[in-house]
C-alpha cells in the first residue's frame, strides 16, 4: 500500500516491531490453493462414505473385521471402544500404516538401513522378510548436528564411562542415583545456556509434562500457542491452571489475552491471577516456524508475566554458536524465566533440561515429580551430552562443532530455496532445519512416502489429526552431515515424485540464479 494510506498506528507499530529484531525474520505460509482445498475435502468425503460402507459390510460379516470389537454379552455395559473415534484409524491410517513405524537397524545418520517388511492383509499385520534395505538417505531424524553416530568424538569417552559406571543407576537422583557426571553435566549446561543453574531429566516429554504442574496451579493462567507440543499441552492440563490459547506466533492475539487477563482477572471472582505463564516453542516441529521471541519478551515485560520457552528443536540448531533461539535473536537469557530443552535432537542423546535462576532450579529439585521420582540419566548418555556440548562450545580444542552449526545453516537455506524453485509449497522460517513440504490430499500421504522409499529416500509423512485436515505434509529434517551431493540426490528424487503425484502447487516460484553461492537466498516472485 502507498504510505499515505497507512494509519499512523500501523506505521508506529511496524517501526517499533522492527526495532526488536537485529536480523531479518522471514517466514512463509503460502495459502492453500482453492482447487486443492476443495479436492482435499472431496477426498476426505469419499473416504468417509467408503468407510461407512465398509463398516456396514463388517457389521454383517460380509467383510472380515480386523479391529478390536466388544463381545455380544458386553453390549449392555459402558462401551470400551468408541466406533466413531476409531473410524479414522480403521479406514485411513490402516491403509497407509506402512508409511510409519519402519524398523531401522543402523545409526540414524545421513543414511540408514531398514528391515524389509510386507503385509498380506492391508497393513493390519506385517511380516519381516529378513532382508535389509541399505543406504536409505535419512531425511526424517532430528539429528541436526550429526552427533547421533557410532564413531566420532563421543565414542571413546562414552565407552570409558560405560565400563566404569555401567548402563543405568537404578535409582533416583535424591537416593542412590546421583553421580559426579550428573553434577558435571548441569554445571556445563548452565554455562552453555548462560543461566545461573540447570537441572537435567531422563526424559524430554516428562520434562514438560511434569514440571509445568510444579510451576503453576489453580488460580494461575497459562497462555499457550495453539501449535504447542503434546507434552506442553499435557503439562498445562495436569497443572489445574486455567488455559487460554493464542493464535500461532500472533502477537496481537497474545497481547489481547494478556490485556483481558489483567483487566478482568479470574472468572467470577475477578481476583488477580496468581501467575500468568506464557508457553512457546523455539522451533515448531510441524510448521518449521521460529517463535517471535523478541516480541514475546517485550509483551512479557510489559504485562509482568512469566515466560516458558521450549527449545527442544532449536537448541544446538539455531544461533551462531548453537545456543538456540535466544542467541539467534541476540537476546539476554535472563529475559526467559524457564528455559527448557531436550538432548534428543542436536546432542544425539536422551533426556531434557530446565535452566533459569538458582531459586527456580532449587525449587524444582524438590517439587518436580520428574526430578524426585524418575530414575536418573544413564551415565553413558550423560557423557554423550557432555562431549557433544563441549564440542559445540569449542572446549574440546577443535572447530568441529562450529563447522557443523555453519553446515546445518547452509544446508537449510540451500534445501529450502531449491524446493521453492521446484514449485513446492513449503512452510516455515528460512533458517529452520524443519522443512514441511505440503501434500494436502489424503491419498498422497501414503503415496509420497512409498514413492520416496522406492527411490531410497526416507521421509516422514504427517496427516490429520496431527495437522489440520487440509494441511497434510511431508516433514523433512535436515542435518549437518547431509553433504551437498546427498541433498542434490534427495532434491532430484523429490522433483520426480512431485511431478508424478502433481505436488507442485506453488504459484510463487523462486527464480534460480546460476551464479549465486548455494548458501545465499535471493529470489523474485513470479505468477504462473
Amino acid at each position: 500500500l502507498p504510505l499515505p494510506t497507512l494509519s499512523p498506528f500501523l506505521l508506529s507499530f511496524s517501526s517499533s516491531q522492527n526495532r526488536l529484531y537485529k536480523r531479518p525474520f522471514n517466514e512463509a505460509f503460502e495459502e492453500t490453493p482453492m482447487l486443492v482445498a476443495v479436492l482435499t475435502y472431496v477426498g476426505y468425503g469419499i473416504l468417509t462414505l467408503f468407510g461407512y460402507l465398509r463398516d456396514f459390510l463388517r457389521y454383517w460379516k460380509i467383510e472380515k473385521c480386523h479391529n478390536a470389537t466388544e463381545r455380544e454379552e458386553q453390549r449392555d455395559f459402558v462401551p470400551l471402544y468408541q466406533d466413531f473415534e476409531n473410524f479414522y484409524t480403521r479406514n485411513l491410517y490402516m491403509r497407509i500404516r506402512d508409511s510409519w513405524n519402519r524398523p531401522i537397524c543402523s545409526v540414524p545418520g545421513g543414511k540408514v538401513d531398514l528391515l524389509e517388511r510386507v503385509s498380506h492383509d492391508y497393513n493390519w499385520t506385517f511380516t519381516y522378510t529378513g532382508k535389509v534395505i541399505k543406504d536409505i538417505i535419512n531425511m526424517g531424524s532430528y539429528n541436526y548436528l550429526g552427533f547421533a553416530e557410532n564413531a566420532g568424538p563421543s565414542k571413546i569417552p562414552v565407552t570409558k564411562v560405560l565400563s566404569q559406571y555401567g548402563c543405568g543407576m537404578c535409582s533416583t537422583r535424591q537416593e542412590m542415583g546421583n553421580v559426579d557426571k550428573h553434577e558435571e553435566l548441569e554445571t556445563l549446561l548452565a554455562r552453555y545456556l548462560g543461566v545461573e543453574s540447570a537441572l537435567a531429566y531422563g526424559m524430554g516429554f516428562a520434562t514438560n509434562s511434569m514440571n509445568i504442574p510444579a510451576l503453576v496451579g489453580k488460580g494461575c493462567l497459562i497462555l499457550s500457542d495453539e501449535l504447542n507440543h503434546a507434552s506442553l499441552v499435557l503439562g498445562a492440563r495436569l497443572s489445574g491452571a486455567t488455559i487460554r490459547i493464542f493464535k500461532h506466533n500472533n502477537m496481537q492475539s497474545l497481547e489481547k489475552l494478556l490485556k483481558d487477563a489483567i483487566v478482568y482477572g479470574q472468572p467470577r471472582t475477578h481476583r488477580p491471577w496468581k501467575k500468568i505463564l506464557i508457553i512457546v516453542e523455539g522451533i515448531y516441529s510441524m510448521e518449521g516456524s521460529i517463535v517471535r521471541l523478541p516480541e514475546v519478551i517485550a509483551l512479557k515485560k510489559k504485562y509482568k508475566s512469566y515466560l516458558y520457552l521450549d527449545e527442544a528443536h532449536s537448541i544446538g540448531a539455531l544461533g551462531p554458536n548453537g545456543r538456540g533461539v535466544v542467541e539467534y535473536f541476540g537476546l539476554d537469557p535472563e529475559d526467559v524465566d524457564i528455559m527448557m530443552g531436550t538432548f534428543t535432537k542436536s546432542f544425539g542423546a536422551a533426556g531434557g533440561y530446565i535452566g533459569g535462576k538458582k531459586e527456580l532450579i532449587d525449587y524444582l529439585r524438590v517439587h518436580s515429580h520428574s526430578a524426585v521420582y524418575a530414575t536418573s540419566l544413564s551415565p553413558p548418555v550423560v557423557q554423550q551430552i557432555i562431549t557433544t556440548m563441549k564440542c559445540i562450545m569449542g572446549e574440546d580444542g577443535t572447530t568441529l562443532g562450529k563447522q557443523r552449526i555453519q553446515q546445518l545453516a547452509e544446508n537449510t537455506r540451500y534445501f529450502r530455496r531449491r524446493l521453492k524453485e521446484l514449485g513446492f509449497i513449503i512452510y516455515g522460517n528460512e533458517d529452520s532445519p524443519v522443512v514441511p513440504l505440503m501434500l494436502y490430499m489424503p491419498a498422497k500421504i501414503g503415496a509420497f512416502g512409498r514413492e520416496m522409499l522406492k527411490r531410497h529416500i526416507g521421509v516422514v509423512v504427517v496427516g490429520f489429526p496431527a495437522t489440520p485436515i487440509i494441511e497434510s505434509r511431508a516433514r523433512i529434517c535436515l542435518s549437518a552431515i547431509h553433504t551437498k551431493e546427498i541433498l542434490d540426490i534427495a532434491l532430484k528424487k523429490i522433483d520426480e515424485v512431485g511431478d508424478l503425484l502433481m505436488l507442485k502447487y506453488s504459484r510463487h516460484r523462486q527464480v534460480p540464479l546460476l551464479d549465486r553461492p548455494f548458501d545465499e537466498t535471493t529470489y523474485e516472485e513470479t505468477e504462473d
